[in-house]
């Protein structure tokens, strides 16, 4: 099925797609993904479950297709890289788990980390030395030739693309060496299995039946395989493009992905995106259309047509082996150390989507990243940053007086807001505003500074309302400054503007001029003083237990 899903996806994609160099076809994390849901439909290996796998890529055609029609990729941004970066990991730890007892010669199974283990650990009296003693040292030969042989050849004088090239190539020296000790040492008579009989011929085409019972259980999955593969792709092409200065269109990548599936689906293919492996050695090969692919498609076809049956004394172990060393790429812990001490929220959602993964699957594992992410971003919006600032003397700038040293009027109190109001913020600006006005009685002006104010919803403008209408009744004047030209857009179509006791200026200086000359020219008069960093209270130091400073 990997063959046949790396024929006509390759001349689909090449019609549709946008990126020079992607080269699409199977890879490891959607093979995962596709063998966890369509596990839960039948027994691996039975006719339902190549049915549910060839269905899972029609379905993820469509869905895919549809999303960029209708020009949704930023649906996908939703998956933020932690929890993409997370997944990944988690997989590769996932799939190189589910080989082990392939290297090993036994029997085993299990749907998470936990049961392959423990099944794993059960069988250990069975091992099969013989097949130990393929799989191992396949296994040890494609670690070396990963890391150690490239550099070797360079030290040998070979130029340094073509030992690269060279180096990608291990993974069938491992294969031949290996459907050759098979062969002439007689290894399946001793308990080595091999991969046995491989349809030879190219796939008949077919357009999956219509089951709806079948298309409700798997259509979950289908839409996070495609996001999962959509972003993926796109960050491999992305990368790919910038170093050629070349740019891809997102929504027609949905558009080629798309057409890349449902090919798969009608020919007998699974699920298919860019991979990253791929990718890299047709960059490097110098490929610089999508023909690339159609040509590659052609090879692939020869092979199904002619080479099949050479692969019938493969070893599973050297098989096992090669996936064990490729998908151990994907695995990244150093990601971990690196989000924590720059985002804990980041590296919530990162170490959640891990262990999820690792404990109830792959589906689950995603579902749970971006819940994560969305949880945490509303909590940490909800608690934004707010500063008082004051002037910097003899500039036209304004800053945290908890950083610099600035000048304040006595009489005017300056509160910058660093996020769009909304819903989960908005009471937490009234209370930063009502607790500034409890510390400053002699306060004649509050002016709400918003540079970073993208977005005021209902509740927001709730919010401004009612602190418009606390501190009429307190005989103090709201302002605004540096509103964005959107923002005012949304505010002139309601009263809000109509009822506010203050202005609205272009800029802070503009503000500080009008209301307060002496101050606006930094000087030190009878209205203003300058404010040592750390002596101004601001609102993270008078609401206890609201919020922390962060800057």
């Amino acid at each position: 099925m990997g063959l046949y899903a790396s024929i006509l996806p390759l001349v689909a994609y090449a019609i549709f797609g946008t990126s020079r160099t992607l080269a699409v076809g199977p890879v490891a994390v959607l093979s995962l993904m596709t063998a966890a849901a369509a596990g839960k439909i039948a027994a691996q290996g039975s006719p339902e479950y190549l049915t549910a796998a060839i269905l899972l890529a029609f379905l993820s055609g469509l869905i895919l297709m549809a999303l960029g029609v209708f020009r949704l990729g930023f649906l996908a941004n939703f998956l933020s890289h932690p929890v993409v970066s997370g997944f990944i990991t988690a997989s590769g730890i996932l799939i190189a788990a589910s080989q082990v007892k392939h290297l090993l010669g036994i029997s085993a199974g299990g749907h998470n980390l936990y049961e392959m283990v423990v099944q794993v650990a059960g069988k250990l009296g069975e091992v099969n030395w013989a097949t130990v003693s393929i799989g191992l040292p396949a296994l040890l030969f494609l670690f070396w030739v990963r890391s150690g042989l490239k550099p070797l050849l360079v030290a040998l004088g070979m130029k340094e693309k073509a030992a690269g090239m060279l180096a990608r190539g291990g993974p069938v020296v491992a294969v031949v060496a290996g459907i050759l000790a098979v062969t002439f040492f007689g290894l399946a008579d001793k308990g080595v299995r091999i991969v046995g009989e491989i349809p030879r011929g190219l796939p008949t085409l077919a357009v999956p039946g219509f089951d709806w019972a079948l298309w409700k259980q798997l259509l979950g999955s289908a839409a996070l395989i495609s996001v999962i593969g959509f972003v993926e792709s796109v960050s491999v092409a992305q990368t790919l493009a910038a170093k050629r200065r070349q740019r891809i269109d997102p929504d027609q990548e949905l558009v080629a992905l798309g057409a890349a599936s449902l090919a798969a689906g009608v020919s007998g293919g699974y699920p298919v995106t860019g991979g990253f492996a791929r990718s890299a050695v047709n960059f490097d090969a110098g490929a610089e259309t999508p023909a690339a692919g159609a040509f590659t498609a052609v090879g692939i076809a020869l092979a199904a047509l002619f080479l099949t049956p050479l692969l019938y004394n493969l070893p599973q172990a050297v098989l096992a082996a090669t996936i064990v060393v490729a998908v151990l790429s994907l695995v990244d812990f150093k990601v971990l150390s690196r989000t924590w001490s720059y985002s804990k929220r980041d590296f919530a959602a990162m170490a959640g989507t891990i262990l999820v993964t690792l404990i109830a699957g792959v589906e689950l594992g995603v579902t749970t990243g971006v819940l994560l992410s969305l949880v945490l971003h509303l909590y940490l919006t909800s608690k934004p940053h707010f500063a008082v600032v004051g002037q910097v003397p003899g500039t036209h700038h304004f800053r945290n007086v908890n950083r610099h040293a600035v000048v304040t009027p006595e009489h005017i109190v300056t509160i910058r807001i660093d996020e769009s109001l909304y819903f989960a913020n908005a009471r937490f600006l009234e209370d930063t505003v009502y607790c500034v006005l409890g510390n400053r009685p002699d306060l004649q002006h509050l002016i709400l500074m918003c540079p970073a104010v993208n977005h005021i919803d209902a509740s927001g403008l709730e919010s401004l309302e009612a602190i418009n209408s606390r501190l009429k009744d307190a005989g103090i004047r709201l302002h605004l400054t540096e509103v964005k030209g959107p923002v005012m857009d949304r505010l002139k179509r309601t009263h809000f503007l109509e009822e506010l006791t203050g202005k609205v200026y272009l800029n802070q200086f503009d503000a500080i001029a009008d209301l307060d000359f002496d101050c606006a020219k930094a000087a030190i008069e009878r209205t203003g003083k300058v404010t040592e960093p750390g002596t101004e209270p601001c609102p993270s130091q008078c609401i206890a237990g609201i919020t922390e400073t962060r800057g």
